[in-house]
């Protein structure tokens, strides 16, 4: 079941992309969860005994984001679920941070990502006389930008691929809703937005597997 879950997020993913009807709503969400569901439980199912502390962060990450999906329909709730999803990711990230210069400093584009990102959404949300918007998506803004710096730190290949997918899907998601339309850019929320869980949950799953095989070194001159 393990190994074919992968393929079951696949076809789920595909059937609500590109064939469920926007109504009903409830079936729309339904279907929008069961990718999210199924990820979830393939992180679960392929669990190690002895897990990390990352392990937790990660998999609560995954769940609130998953409630994120279902409550986006009242845009501030939705918005809340995945802030708090993206602080998990966060702590998890630092708890395998391993530093390197360059890696370091990458903080720099992504912040200059926020500065023009945070300016364009401030001028359009005045502009559309939703002034009460602004603080939380500036908020959002910050965090998925730090989430995203706490992945390249992490030096996870699967998990930095991942942050930077979900990044461009709620970037589309936001720049479509709030500044001016994106052709195609439903599926392109969704097509990045699943890959990119997928991948932070199989970089989680990947991490965990390097731990189990790391073994402590005796000092020199202890016996056993």
């Amino acid at each position: 079941m393990r190994k074919k879950l992968p393929y079951l997020i696949l076809l789920f993913a595909i059937l609500y992309i590109f064939f469920i009807p926007e109504e009903p709503t409830v079936l729309k969400i339904f279907f929008k969860l069961v990718p999210m569901i199924l990820i979830i439980l393939y992180t679960y199912r392929n669990r190690q005994e002895t897990k990390p502390i990352h392990y937790y962060f990660i998999f609560l990450g995954l769940i609130f984001c998953m409630f994120g999906d279902g409550l986006l329909i009242g845009f501030v709730v939705g918005l809340t679920a995945f802030l708090i999803g993206h602080i998990f990711y966060t702590i998890g990230f630092f708890k395998i941070w391993e530093y390197s210069l360059a890696r370091f400093l990458s903080f720099i584009p992504i912040l200059a990502y926020g500065i023009f990102m945070s300016s364009e959404f401030v001028e359009a949300l005045h502009n559309r006389n939703e002034n009460e918007l602004i603080i939380p998506v500036i908020l959002y803004i910050a965090v998925i930008s730090l989430m995203f710096w706490s992945a390249i730190m992490s030096g996870q290949l699967y998990a930095i691929i991942g942050s930077l997918l979900f990044v461009i899907s709620d970037s589309v998601l936001a720049w479509n809703k709030f500044i001016s339309s994106i052709p195609f850019s439903g599926s392109i929320i969704m097509i990045t937005y699943y890959l990119a869980q997928f991948l932070i949950a199989f970089s989680l799953l990947h991490t965990v597997k390097q731990v189990k095989i790391q073994k402590p070194i005796s000092p020199i001159g202890t016996k056993g």
